[in-house]
C-alpha cells in the first residue's frame, strides 16, 4: 500500500549516495519520455528503435548536466564531519538535493511546450532576452494558467524526487577508529572529483573536449532529432557566456574564399534610383504553411488556408512558395530582414557583436533622402528591437508608448494588430516621402487570443494560432484599404513576411528544413513586372539586396543574401539548429557543425528527409559554399567588417 511518509530504511552510505545518483539520472530520462511524448508530432521519423539509441546517448548529456548541479551536494555528502549523520545535516543535504534539482526540472519541464514555439531547446541566450521583457510576469503567469498540467506535472515530479530521496538513510560505514574513516572519506572525494570531471566533460580521454550540444548529433540522423538527446539544463549551462563565433580558416586566402562566396554587393547600374516608399510588414510567428496560395497541393488539394487576404494579394504580387526564416526566434528577425544579417549561432542583437557597425535598409536609404520609422505596438524596449532600430539607423520608433491608447492593449504582448495597423497607415500619411518603413505584429503569438467583438469570427482551424492568423490577416485587408485612399500608395512597395516559423499542421511542416518556412510575398501596385511566381529559395536576408536592387541603389554594401529579382543569383538558405549550420543549395540540404558534414538530404526527391546521404552522395561544390559562408560571416562579425569601410 502506498505510504505519504518514505520507509526511510538505513543502508551503507556510499550504496545510499550510488542510489540519489542513479535516482536523479532516472528523472532526466523520464523528461525526455516525456519531451518526446509532448512533441512526438515534430519528430515524424523517430521510431522505437531509434530513440532506444536517443536514449542511451542521452545519458552522456544527463550525466554531464546532473553532475554540474549537484556537484557542490555530492561534496557535502562525502565530507567526513562529525555531525554528518545527524538529523540537521541530512536534511540540509535533503533539501539542498530537492531544490538545486527543482530548478533542472523548471527548464525540463517548461521546454515540454516551450519547445513548440523555438523549435529548439532553451539555451542562455533565450533567458538572456526574456529577462529584459518587461511584461515577463503575466507572460509567465499566461503560460502557467494555459498549461496548467505542466505545473501540476512538475509538483508531482518534485514530490516524487523528494519522497524517494528519502526512502534510503545513510549509514557510517564500519570502520576501526576516526582516522580509517577519514582516510576513506578523502579516497571517495579524490575517486568522485575525478568521475566528476570526466562526466562533466564526457569522457576521459587527454583528447576529449568537454561535450558541446553538437555532440548530440553522433546519436541522430538528423539535426532537429539533437533535441531528444539533449536536456534544457546541459543546454542552458553549455551556453552560459560562451562567445558565439568562430574564427574558421577553410580557406587559405580571402580571395578564394571570395571566389566562392562573398557578402560584398557592387550595386546597380542605374542612370537614377527610384524614389520609392518601402513598407515591410514582419508578422509575427506567421508559418508559410498557414497561406492556401502557396499549399495548394496539401490536403489533397483542398487546402485553404487562413489568410484569404494574403491569397487574394498574392494574385497581384511576386511570390515565394519557397521562403524561410534566418533565425529561430522574434529577435532573429529585425536583423535578417533589414539588414541582411542571418541568426547564426546566437541572435546578433545579444552576441558580443552587437555594437558593430552595421549596413541596413535604414542606413543606406537616408544618404538617399528617405525618412525611416520602425513601428512595433509593444511596450517601448520589449526584445531589444528599440535598441537595434538605432543602430540600424532608424530615425523614429513608434511603440505602445507613442500609440498611447491602453484601450488597444491586449493585456500581454502589446496593441491589437488591427487597430495598431490602422495607426502604422496614419504615421505614414505624415511622414515626408520617399520614406522606409517597417511594422513588426504581436497578435498572432501565445496566449492565441483574438479582441472580443472577434470571437468565433475567424476559423478555429486545427490549431490555436489559427484564429489568430485570421484576425491579423483581415488587419492587413483592412490597413490596405485605408492605405489605397493615400497619396504615398501607388508609389510604394510592400513587402510581407513573418519573424520566424511556428506551429504546424502538416508533416511535410515538420522537418528540419521546413520548421524555418515562413511566407515573402512583395507588392508593388501598378508594376506588373512584379507580378509572379518564383520557386527558387528564398531567405529574409534576400530582402535587404532585393529591395535595394529594386530601388536601383548604387553604392557597394554588404548583405549576406542575394538579389531576388536577378535571375542570375546564386540561391542559397541558412539557418543554425541544434548546433549545426543548416545550408540548402540546389537540391540539397547539409548539416555543417563547423568540422564536418553531419547530414545530406535531398530535400526535392525526399521532402520529409528521411534519407541521409552522408557518405553515398558526394556534393564538395555545396559543402565548400557552406564553409565560404560561415567563414565570411564569422571573421566579419569578428572583425567588424559588416559596411563598406
Amino acid at each position: 500500500m502506498w505510504r505519504l511518509t518514505p520507509p526511510n530504511k538505513e543502508a551503507h552510505e556510499y550504496g545510499v549516495l550510488l542510489y540519489r545518483f542513479v535516482l536523479i539520472m532516472t528523472f532526466y530520462s523520464l523528461f525526455r519520455i516525456l519531451f518526446f511524448m509532448f512533441n512526438s508530432d515534430l519528430f515524424p521519423n523517430v521510431d522505437g528503435g531509434r530513440f532506444l539509441t536517443i536514449m542511451a546517448g542521452g545519458l552522456k548529456f544527463d550525466l554531464s548536466a546532473v553532475l554540474y548541479l549537484n556537484a557542490l551536494y555530492f561534496i557535502f555528502y562525502l565530507l567526513p564531519l562529525p555531525f554528518k549523520f545527524g538529523k540537521a545535516y541530512q536534511t540540509f543535504l535533503k533539501w539542498w538535493f530537492v531544490v538545486i534539482n527543482a530548478f533542472g526540472f523548471v527548464f525540463n519541464a517548461t521546454d515540454l511546450i516551450y519547445y513548440r514555439f523555438i523549435l529548439k531547446r532553451t539555451t542562455y541566450n533565450v533567458l538572456d532576452i526574456l529577462k529584459n521583457e518587461e511584461n515577463m510576469g503575466s507572460l509567465w503567469g499566461q503560460f502557467m494558467i494555459d498549461y496548467w498540467y505542466v505545473l501540476v506535472l512538475f509538483i508531482v515530479l518534485v514530490w516524487a524526487l523528494s519522497y524517494t530521496y528519502s526512502i534510503y538513510r545513510p549509514r557510517r560505514i564500519a570502520l576501526s577508529n576516526k582516522w580509517s574513516y577519514g582516510l576513506a572519506s578523502l579516497v571517495a572525494l579524490v575517486v568522485f572529483s575525478g568521475f566528476t570531471i570526466v562526466g562533466m566533460r564526457g569522457g576521459y580521454r587527454h583528447s576529449t573536449r568537454p561535450i558541446t550540444m553538437s555532440n548530440a548529433g553522433k546519436y541522430v540522423d538528423s539535426p532537429d532529432e539533437m533535441a531528444l538527446v539533449l536536456n534544457t539544463p546541459f543546454c542552458i549551462i553549455r551556453t552560459w557566456g560562451k562567445k558565439s563565433f568562430t574564427n574558421y580558416d577553410f580557406f587559405d586566402s580571402e580571395k578564394a574564399m571570395n571566389a566562392v562566396y562573398t557578402p560584398v554587393k557592387s550595386g546597380q547600374v542605374a542612370s537614377k534610383m527610384k524614389q520609392k516608399n518601402v513598407v515591410i510588414f514582419m508578422l509575427e510567428s506567421f508559418n508559410r504553411e498557414y497561406l492556401g496560395s502557396v499549399n495548394t497541393h496539401l490536403d489533397n488539394g483542398n487546402y485553404k488556408g487562413y489568410t484569404p487576404f494574403l491569397d487574394s494579394l498574392s494574385q497581384q504580387a511576386l511570390i515565394f512558395p519557397n521562403t524561410f526564416a534566418n533565425g529561430r526566434k522574434s529577435i532573429d528577425a529585425m536583423p535578417s530582414v533589414i539588414a541582411s544579417i542571418p541568426a547564426l549561432v546566437l541572435p546578433y542583437v545579444v552576441s558580443e557583436y552587437s555594437g558593430n557597425k552595421v549596413n541596413s535598409l535604414a542606413s543606406l536609404l537616408t544618404p538617399k533622402g528617405y525618412e525611416s520609422a520602425f513601428f512595433h505596438g509593444a511596450p517601448n524596449g520589449s526584445m531589444g528591437f528599440q535598441s537595434f532600430a538605432k543602430v540600424a539607423g532608424f530615425q523614429k520608433y513608434m511603440g505602445k508608448d507613442e500609440y498611447d491608447n491602453e484601450d488597444d492593449y491586449d493585456g500581454i504582448w502589446g496593441i491589437w494588430d488591427e487597430p495598431f495597423f490602422q495607426f502604422y497607415a496614419r504615421e505614414m500619411n505624415k511622414m515626408k516621402e520617399p520614406f522606409f518603413t517597417t511594422l513588426f505584429s504581436v497578435s498572432s503569438h501565445h496566449p492565441f487570443k483574438v479582441p472580443e467583438q472577434y470571437t468565433d469570427v475567424f476559423p478555429k482551424g486545427t490549431l490555436p494560432v489559427h484564429q489568430c492568423i485570421g484576425y491579423t490577416d483581415n488587419g492587413l485587408r483592412n490597413f490596405f484599404a485605408t492605405a489605397k485612399t493615400m497619396p504615398w500608395y501607388e508609389n510604394t512597395i510592400f513587402v510581407i513576411t513573418a519573424d520566424h516559423s511556428s506551429v504546424s499542421h502538416f508533416d511535410q511542416s515538420k522537418t528540419t528544413m521546413n520548421k524555418f518556412s515562413v511566407p515573402l510575398i512583395i507588392y508593388a501596385p501598378g508594376d506588373t513586372t512584379m507580378i509572379g511566381r518564383d520557386e527558387k529559395l528564398a531567405q529574409q536576408i534576400d530582402i535587404m539586396p532585393t529591395v535595394l536592387n529594386y530601388l536601383g541603389y548604387e553604392k557597394p554594401y554588404v548583405a549576406f543574401g542575394n538579389d531576388l529579382l536577378d535571375q542570375g543569383s546564386d540561391r542559397f538558405i541558412i539557418n543554425y539548429t541544434n548546433g549545426a549550420y543548416q545550408i540548402a543549395k540546389d537540391d540539397y540540404v547539409i548539416y555543417f557543425n563547423g568540422k564536418e558534414v553531419m547530414s545530406i538530404f535531398n530535400y526535392k526527391e525526399d521532402p520529409l528527409l528521411k534519407n541521409n546521404l552522408n557518405g553515398k552522395v558526394d556534393i564538395p561544390a555545396i559543402e565548400s559554399y557552406a564553409k565560404a559562408v560561415v567563414q565570411q560571416y564569422n571573421s566579419r562579425m569578428i572583425e567588424d567588417r559588416l559596411t563598406i569601410q
